[in-house]
């Protein structure tokens, strides 16, 4: 499957609200076709880097807006189990009931926070592949220079987001049966019609698996083999492998 295709795809299964946020590849390769034909080669490269930056502008505003909520949601997530652990229930019941809406909002939250992981890697790659046909296409040398300042932006660092999807993983195996909560995910998954977080996190490990495994094509351009955390709950509910793209 090509990048375009494959982009188009996770778009329409990701988050409603973050279906605009992603890199507007068919524009960009359009315009590419455009500049490499065009005989007002400097303008159309000004115009081509302008997109570029908008582009990134916009990755990077988004990601630090989810980022910040993300680490307010975890401290609000860890103050609300110390409270649940802490307090005295008038029963049995009314714990439970307390633990299994914390560990419903914690699956929702790991799920978002996956996505967000999911959306630095899809970007960046599209930002990669139309840089390539920029290059190939035109004769340009864009890519090299632009890659190395995509590679400061914000939303190509992911490091607090992936710390911040182990401890919630390590966090759920420590408080909750590994069981309970895949049969729950699993649940909500059958359950599920349109839009669902379980759903969107599937398609964002897939997609991830996808673009980064090792290929023919390899370079010191693509980004490095998933290495996200491999829990015991997270290969509970990964679904079987899909038919590799060749």
């Amino acid at each position: 499957m090509k990048f375009g295709k494959r982009l188009k795809q996770h778009v329409q299964e990701t988050l409603p609200g973050w279906r605009d946020m992603y890199l507007n590849y068919k524009d960009l390769k359009k315009l590419v076709r455009l500049i490499s034909s065009s005989l007002e080669y400097g303008k159309s490269e000004a115009q081509f880097v302008y997109l570029l930056n908008n582009e990134i502008e916009k990755f990077n505003v988004f990601f630090m807006e989810q980022e910040e909520d993300f680490i307010i949601r975890h401290k609000e997530l860890q103050q609300r189990i110390k409270r649940a652990n802490e307090s005295e229930p008038s029963s049995e019941g009314e714990y439970e009931e307390q633990m299994a809406k914390i560990r419903k909002d914690m699956v929702d939250f790991h799920g978002e926070m996956v996505l967000l992981v999911n959306y630095s890697n899809i970007n960046y790659t599209g930002m990669a592949k139309i840089l390539k046909k920029y290059d190939k296409q035109t004769g340009g040398l864009l890519r090299l220079p632009f890659i190395q300042k995509v590679l400061e932006q914000p939303f190509f660092t992911t490091e607090l987001i992936s710390k911040l999807v182990k401890e919630c993983e390590t966090t759920m195996d420590e408080l909750f049966p590994t069981g309970v909560v895949a049969d729950e995910m699993k649940e909500a998954a059958i359950m599920m019609v349109g839009e669902g977080i379980f759903r969107n996190t599937v398609a964002a490990l897939i997609t991830m698996k996808e673009i980064r495994k090792g290929s023919s094509t390899q370079s010191h351009f693509s980004l490095p083999a998933l290495n996200l955390p491999d829990t015991e709950l997270i290969r509970s509910f990964q679904p079987k492998p899909p038919i590799p793209i060749i």
